[in-house]
């Protein structure tokens, strides 16, 4: 099946280059396309797709509010920030808005492609840049030690890039425990998304976060 995919970004040259070049890959299918954050949002009501592409800077409302919007009311969508803007209150903001990844806009088109398919997955998509922006500014959980042995084993494969299939895989449980394990961490380390916990998982020395390619 498909990844359906709904695009956001005020500049429609922008949406009809990102359509045209999604188009090519039989897996992803757009379904929509929205010039601002809140009409973003009342698409994803409408059409609960599984990526929003979200650029943050729009009018009405900006990407950063809409994403909080859509994570709250609609945790199976998955955004990914894709955006000129590299500064840190943007990246922080998005992914503590539950932003799953933030890429740049000079990423490569095959590498969008492959971020997109990873996002559904559930796999944590940083651009270099922003990652190195994130470690300095993630906040600490409070008590990461309530943790339980079975959600350090999901949270160091959560950080490590695994896919949710690949955790229930490697783990020998469902994907769906693998999500309700997911869900345990985020509420028990006070984030809200899973990129903030692989980049609390990396800053106490779990893992080693591995940032994806830019192109450059």
């Amino acid at each position: 099946m498909a990844i359906r995919i709904l695009i956001a970004d005020d500049h429609s040259v922008v949406r009809q280059g990102l359509r045209m070049f999604l188009a090519l890959d039989p897996d992803l299918d757009v379904v929509a396309e929205a010039g601002d954050g809140a009409e973003a949002v009342r698409l994803v009501r409408e059409l609960q797709p599984d990526v929003v592409l979200m650029d943050l800077i729009m009018p009405v409302m900006d990407g950063i509010a809409a994403t909080q919007s859509i994570r709250e009311g609609f945790p199976d969508t998955e955004v990914v920030a894709l955006t000129s803007v590299l500064e840190d209150a943007s990246v922080v903001g998005a992914i503590r808005a539950g932003a799953i990844g933030y890429l740049l806009k000079t990423t490569e088109a095959d590498e969008l492609r492959r971020a997109i398919r990873a996002a559904a997955d559930g796999q944590v998509q940083l651009s270099p840049e922003a990652a190195t922006r994130l470690m300095r500014e993630v906040r600490a959980p409070d008590s990461p030690e309530t943790l339980t042995g079975r959600e350090i084993d999901v949270l160091r494969l959560v950080a490590e890039g695994k896919a949710n299939k690949e955790i229930a895989q490697g783990l020998g449980i469902g994907e769906k425990t693998v999500k309700t394990h997911v869900s345990n961490i985020l509420a028990k380390l006070g984030v809200q998304s899973r990129t903030q916990a692989a980049l609390h998982a990396a800053r106490i020395g779990m893992v080693t976060l591995h940032p994806v390619s830019n192109g450059t």
